[in-house]
């Protein structure tokens, strides 16, 4: 009976001592999250921030690209050069743009963005960008990359920045109309400048043909008048 008695003194002691551990122990985060409001908020403006930042920076690492500029003014059939170009993929709010500044001066070139009405197509290692201004013009932007994939990744930046999601999405039918009405356009500026690159070089030949016959006029001329010199008569003998 007395170990009994004894053992019974010993669990309400560690019952006693259990207690007093737990009562030792500091509340959790997690108590002190419900207790104070302001802690929630708190921590979901942090989680927010670490997404936010998560989703902008593959965006902010974009390797800008190291182009050459070439420009073809509207109802011009020859390439102008600009100079070399950096061309940087910047992002606004919820839109971005591909933005192409000269290399030494930083001075902008030229940009383009969701905005924008144009076409662009791969030629070697070219990317050859026709845009439609609004009178129905079209001015032409050729950049010159050092590279195949440099080219390539180059086209899809400017594909991704110029790509209308929000009109897509909102009214496809509208979009693919005013894609094929930009194709139109650059078509016919196509066709308008190989026109006039056919005549210039029929009018070249027809030059060249009245020079060539010019030039041989004068010779026929002067055989004629030395033909027709009358001969000085021999003195008699």
């Amino acid at each position: 009976m007395d170990s009994m008695v004894d053992n019974m003194e010993v669990d309400d002691a560690m019952t006693g001592t259990n207690a007093n551990l737990v009562a030792s122990i500091p509340p959790s985060d997690a108590s002190n999250m419900q207790r104070e409001p302001g802690s929630f908020c708190l921590l979901s403006n942090i989680l927010s921030t670490k997404a936010s930042v998560a989703a902008v920076t593959p965006r902010d690492n974009f390797r800008d690209i190291q182009v050459k500029v070439h420009i073809r003014r509207p109802e011009r059939d020859q390439w102008s050069y600009m100079g070399r170009g950096l061309v940087s993929h910047e992002v606004i709010g919820q839109s971005s743009r591909v933005v192409v500044r000269a290399l030494t001066t930083n001075k902008l070139i030229t940009q383009f963005g969701e905005g924008t009405d144009l076409q662009a197509e791969k030629r070697g290692n070219f990317v050859v960008i026709g845009c439609v201004e609004n009178g129905g013009s079209v001015v032409s932007w050729s950049l010159n990359a050092l590279n195949n994939s440099e080219t390539l990744r180059l086209l899809a930046s400017i594909e991704l920045a110029c790509y209308k999601c929000k009109n897509v999405l909102q009214d496809p039918r509208h979009t693919s109309k005013s894609r094929r009405r930009i194709e139109r356009i650059i078509k016919e500026d196509r066709r308008r400048r190989h026109r006039r690159r056919k005549d210039q070089e029929a009018l070249i030949d027809a030059f060249a043909k009245q020079n060539l016959s010019s030039e041989a006029l004068p010779t026929d001329g002067n055989s004629q008048t030395i033909n027709s010199q009358p001969q000085q008569s021999q003195p008699q003998s």
